[in-house]
Order: structure tokens, then sequence, then C-alpha cells
């Protein structure tokens, strides 16, 4: 084994201070790491507090027995393991009906707001991605319905939908005489859940056509016009140039609408009061409903649950198909 030896009166070469000792590498990650749990402490108390602790009480809610007898000694209620879910799932009974029908509703009205709402976004974010004078004014007047709080537009709706006295009326039956001169009731019967489809496209369409043409920013023109020198027409570029490069934005922009639209309370609520009508219920209303109009907790806590899983399924399964797949770099 050798050993280096330093001649007499020789000095020993000073640290170089770009090579550091060893160990300290290592130290300093684990004081970065201590750091990051740190700073993200607070955020996930307070996730823990609002989203995830409120969500595992609403599951267990849905394996009991909670009613109005014991609602004040909550804690002590009866286990009833999936009855509540065997309750909500059976087709044969009042419950089972109901939550199989506003479920094929709430999907009919999911896939008819996505749908206008998609189409109406398109529609104004090609128009105002061209240069024309006035178009910032335009672009500000579509966002009003957006920028507006959700109720504050909701309730005006709900006076415009008035049987007597609302502007829907007096426009379609006193000025284009429509509806054999008869006043409809909106907010009744079957008009109700078209007049919840037209409050729902007004309020959520403005976020489409922010999202679809902040997308078309991204599109460079060249493009179209080499396709438009080829000879392609207005509607083949649309097609073939603007939908494939704006689908990462679509495919986020409809998860977010869908999931928005399947998950809708406050519309129905503001426009009907906590009971909706009959053709106007969707599934969230229904499961108020059962826990604060029926006072069943154990089965709108069922319902919560079944809504969960169902949209976990159906997000992950969007996801997996339709969102594009990151490429390897090697």
């Amino acid at each position: 084994m050798s050993r280096t030896t330093l001649e007499p009166g020789a000095k020993a070469a000073p640290p170089n201070p770009a090579v550091p000792a060893v160990g300290q590498p290592a130290l300093r990650k684990i004081k970065k790491s201590k750091l990051a749990y740190w700073l993200i402490t607070p955020a996930g108390i307070l996730e823990l507090l609002i989203h995830i602790g409120p969500m595992l009480l609403g599951i267990w809610i849905a394996f009991i027995s909670l009613n109005q007898l014991n609602l004040t000694n909550w804690l002590n209620a009866p286990f009833v393991g999936l009855q509540n879910f065997v309750n909500g799932l059976n087709p044969e009974s009042t419950i089972g009906q109901a939550f199989f029908s506003t479920l094929g509703r709430t999907l009919l009205y999911t896939v008819v707001v996505v749908g206008c709402s998609w189409i109406l976004g398109m529609a104004g974010a090609v128009f105002l991605s061209s240069n024309f004078r006035g178009r910032t004014v335009l672009r500000t007047f579509f966002l009003i319905p957006y920028a507006l709080p959700a109720y504050v537009g909701t309730i005006a709706w709900a006076f415009m939908f008035n049987q007597r006295d609302g502007a829907v009326n007096q426009i379609l039956v006193d000025v284009f005489g429509l509806f054999g001169g008869e006043r409809p009731f909106w907010l009744l019967g079957e008009n109700s859940f078209t007049a919840m489809l037209i409050v729902n496209i007004w309020q959520l369409w403005p976020f489409a056509f922010l999202m679809l043409l902040a997308a078309l920013q991204n599109v460079p023109g060249d493009v179209y016009e080499a396709a438009a020198l080829d000879g392609a027409s207005l509607w083949k570029q649309f097609l073939t140039i603007t939908v494939p490069m704006i689908k990462p934005a679509n495919v986020v922009l409809l998860l977010v609408m869908c999931l928005w639209t399947f998950n809708q309370f406050n519309i129905p609520f503001v426009l009907f009061g906590a009971t909706s009508p009959k053709e106007a219920t969707l599934i969230s209303p229904l499961i108020y409903q059962n826990s604060f109009g029926s006072w069943n907790f154990g089965l709108g806590g069922a319902m919560s649950v079944l809504l969960l899983l169902a949209l976990l399924i159906a997000s992950a399964s969007y996801i997996r198909l339709v969102m594009p797949k990151e490429k390897d770099n090697a």
C-alpha cells in the first residue's frame, strides 16, 4: 500500500472549493426534501379537512342507517352494510326506479348541454379568431354570461321564465303569437327540462369559447394559407387542420364540461327550489332530496358513492382512450 508523503518544506495544497466534501450533496438533498414537506404541509392539512375528510364521512354514512330518528345520535347509527346500495339499485322499488330514470335524464342533459356549448363556443372562437374591427368588443360581450355570478344569472332567467310576466312568454306569445295565445309554464312540467337546458348552455358556452379561442391562437396562420393555395375549402380546413391541432385542448375541455354538467346542482336548485319537477330532476338534486327532504342520509350517501365511482370510471376510461399519449424520448 503506497502513501503520498510531502517533501520537507512543501506546503499542502489548499482544498478545491469546486469539489464538495463527501456527503454534502446528500445532506443538501435531505434539507431540500424537508423544506418541501414543510411547505406542502398546510396545503395537505387543508385538503384533508376540506375534501378527504368529508368524502370519507360520506362513504361511511352510506353504510349506516342514518335518518331523522337517530340523527341526533349519528355516531351510534346502526351499521347496515350494503343495504342502502341495494335499495338504490333495485329497479323494482320506487327508489331504484327514480334513481335509474334520473340517471338517464342526467346523461341526456349532459350530452345536450356539453354538445350545444361546444358547438357555440367553437363557432364563436373561429369567428373571433380572424381580424376585424370590433372584435375585442364582441369578445367581451360573449364572456358576460361567464363573468356573471351563477346565482345572479339563474335568478334573472327564473324571472324571465315566469309564466305570467316573464320576458320569454311576452316575446313568444305576445309578439310572435306562438302557443295559441296561451302562456305556457316554463318552470313546471315538461318545459322545465328545456328551461334548465337553456340556462345551463347560456352559462357554459362562454367557457368553451374562451378555451377554444386560446387554443386557436396557437395554430399557425401559414398552415391555412398553404391549404387555401392547395384549394382546400374552409370546411375542409376546419376538419383537417383546426380540429386535429386543438385536440389536446378539446379533450380537457370536454372532460371538464361533462363533469361540471353531470354534477349540476345550482341551476335546478335556484330555478325550482329544493324539489325539482319530476321531468327536470337530475342526479345531484335527487341525492339532496333523499338526504334533506326524506331525511334518509344513508340512501343519499349510497347514491353519492355510486355517482363518485361512475364518474371516476368514466373519467379514467376517457383519459386513457382519448388523451394523447406522451412519446418516449428514447
